[in-house]
């Protein structure tokens, strides 16, 4: 029986992969991942040579089927996300589920739990963990203000993704519709050298950035206290 194997990698510091991930990469018969450029600097860095195949959201129908022969063949292979755990905000949800569809029990899929932004940020965030609510990239346009209503009303903490070039729309919306008392963790750059934790309620938040205009930049992920 073939194995597809879920592999989490570092999201920023390269000594955060697990020796079961360095194992599971060494062996497989190919390592699939989003930019191969981006994975084989994580492969180079622990000597590792395994074959590489891309696969991102732009190419997702079209490898599946390659992928999926691969494993009728009795292939291993692993997946990758440039960073993080795969299958969260990226196409490999999508490939676990036509792996299972295609070949239901004639293949195994192993996670190889590891690094996880949302549950970096929330660590450190000081809100309660035990039940929350991932809404993974917010929508560009379409549904963005119905979706920072539902935020402010939620009981549960709200964990979702930003870019750089939205950070502030999306802070300055919070701050309208947060109440003050309502606190936000913003977190950028997990893991990495300009790792930076900012506590306060939104408006505290969005004062930040829009007066350290050098740190909107790299990788954030907010986190928002419960109602």
């Amino acid at each position: 029986m073939s194995t597809l194997y879920i592999v989490a990698t570092p999201i920023g510091n390269l000594e955060d992969i697990t020796l079961r991930a360095l194992e599971t990469l060494k062996t497989v018969d190919v390592v699939l991942c989003e930019d191969t450029r981006v994975t084989k600097k994580l492969l180079a860095r622990y000597d590792i040579h395994t074959p590489t195949l891309s696969y991102h959201t732009y190419s997702a129908s079209a490898k599946s089927e390659k992928i999926i022969e691969l494993l009728r063949e009795g292939k291993n292979l692993a997946l990758v996300s440039d960073a993080g755990t795969p299958a969260i905000s990226d196409p490999g949800s999508l490939l676990v589920a036509e792996v299972r569809e295609a070949l239901g029990a004639d293949v195994s899929i192993v996670p190889i739990p590891g690094p996880s932004a949302v549950v970096a940020a929330l660590s450190v965030s000081g809100f309660p963990a035990d039940s929350f609510l991932f809404l993974g990239f917010l929508p560009h346009k379409k549904g963005r203000q119905t979706l920072f209503k539902e935020i402010a009303a939620s009981e549960r903490t709200v964990v979702f993704y930003e870019s750089p070039h939205r950070i502030l729309k999306a802070l300055g919306a919070l701050e309208v519709a947060l109440s003050p008392s309502r606190s936000i963790a913003v977190v950028r750059e997990i893991s990495k050298i300009f790792e930076e934790i900012i506590r306060g309620n939104a408006s505290e938040a969005h004062d930040y950035f829009k007066k350290n205009p050098d740190k909107v930049r790299g990788e954030f992920v907010v986190v928002v206290s419960p109602l």
